[in-house]
Formats: C-alpha cells, sequence, structure tokens
C-alpha cells in the first residue's frame, strides 16, 4: 500500500520562498515518474513538475525558470524548490506518480501567497 504525504506548505511574501517535501511509504521512484500538481480553488488540479526515474524533468510554463524538482531516492522523497513566489501560486500542492491514480492523493499542503 503506497501513501504518501506532504509537508512544508505555508504563508509567505511575494517573491519569497518554499521547500515543499513528499515522503513515500516505499521505493516507487525507482519505477515511476513523480509529479507535483496544484489545485487552487475553483480550478482544476494541474500538474506543475514531473521528475522521471532517471532523473528527466517537465515543468509548466507558469512555474519554469522558479520551481525546480528533485529527489533523493534513498530517502523515497522528491521535493519543490519554489522560488519567485507569485500570489497566483497560492493553491493546494499535491504530488502523485504521473500519470496519476486517484487511490495515491494525500492531504496534500498549502501555500499561500500573500502581502
Amino acid at each position: 500500500q503506497v501513501q504518501l504525504v506532504e509537508s512544508g506548505g505555508g504563508l509567505v511574501l511575494p517573491g519569497g520562498s518554499l521547500r515543499l517535501s513528499c515522503a513515500a511509504s516505499g521505493s516507487i521512484f525507482s519505477i515511476n515518474t513523480m509529479g507535483w500538481y496544484r489545485q487552487a480553488p475553483g480550478k482544476q488540479r494541474e500538474l506543475v513538475a514531473a521528475i522521471s526515474s532517471v532523473g528527466s524533468t517537465n515543468y509548466a510554463d507558469s512555474v519554469k525558470g522558479r520551481f525546480t524538482i528533485s529527489r533523493e531516492r534513498a530517502k523515497n522523497t522528491v521535493y519543490l524548490q519554489m522560488n519567485s513566489l507569485k500570489p497566483e501560486d497560492t493553491a493546494v500542492y499535491y504530488c502523485n506518480i504521473y500519470p496519476y491514480r486517484r487511490d495515491y492523493w494525500g492531504q496534500g499542503t498549502q501555500v499561500t501567497v500573500s502581502s
């Protein structure tokens, strides 16, 4: 049974930074592409960044150049470094494999960017 637990969210000022962590119950990163997703109120959940089993990365145009996804396989953890945060980045952030599995969604972690 796979469990994914997100952490690291919080309230930050525009231009600030946060690092999100996704801890997995098992070593799924060696097989699957992992992704960070986000969902703002009234909007669809969207893929923000992804990292493959061999380390290839992809980013949504809206975060490219500001966010960096990485992994630490030995700790079964995926990170999302978020810099130069904007109010439009405000959302609940989730991790999952890509393509996502419905039963893998965790509770997410809230990121709020506001003055």
